[in-house]
């Protein structure tokens, strides 16, 4: 599986050990930045490696920063791309099963990097539920939102 990552400085830090486990673990990693602690703007990186995951360059992505509300705010107005912000294994566990999503993002501020890993491994190693009526119906809705408000990449 590709995972498209990405930061800014105040996950830099975050990332580089997300990137090492994921790596370990046997995942392709596209790091799309930033590469030091130096203030930067989060939507130089996560908006790229967000465009990756749209494409289908990436299969998911991981996207960290102080407390991952931003980089969920930028890749959710992207046209397929479905993020949500968790803070525990059971909160990363449930955006999978019951959401499907495919972006992943983490506050470096708010979580320390043991409960990190564990949340991403949870969020990887989690299946949507695709086969419950009930949360395909959700995820089906979903994207009906999408289909009326956003714009594809290719009619850009």
């Amino acid at each position: 599986m590709k995972i498209a990552i990405a930061s800014d400085h105040s996950g830099f830090s975050l990332k580089k050990e997300v990137k090492i486990f994921l790596e370990a673990e046997g995942y392709e990693v596209q790091d799309y930045g930033t590469y030091n602690e130096e203030s930067s703007d989060l939507s130089d990186f996560v908006y790229p490696a967000a465009l990756a995951v749209a494409r289908g360059k990436a299969d998911r992505g991981i996207f960290i920063d102080g407390v991952g509300y931003g980089s969920a705010l930028i890749a959710n107005k992207i046209y397929g791309l479905y993020a949500a912000v968790c803070q525990d294994p059971f909160c990363a566990k449930l955006a999978r099963l019951h959401s499907n999503t495919n972006v992943l993002c983490i506050g470096a501020k708010i979580i320390g990097s043991g409960i990190a890993l564990d949340i991403v491994n949870t969020w990887l190693t989690t299946d949507f539920l695709v086969d419950t009526k009930k949360y395909k119906l959700r995820v089906d809705k979903i994207n009906e939102i999408s289909e009326k408000h956003l714009k594809k990449l290719s009619d850009i």
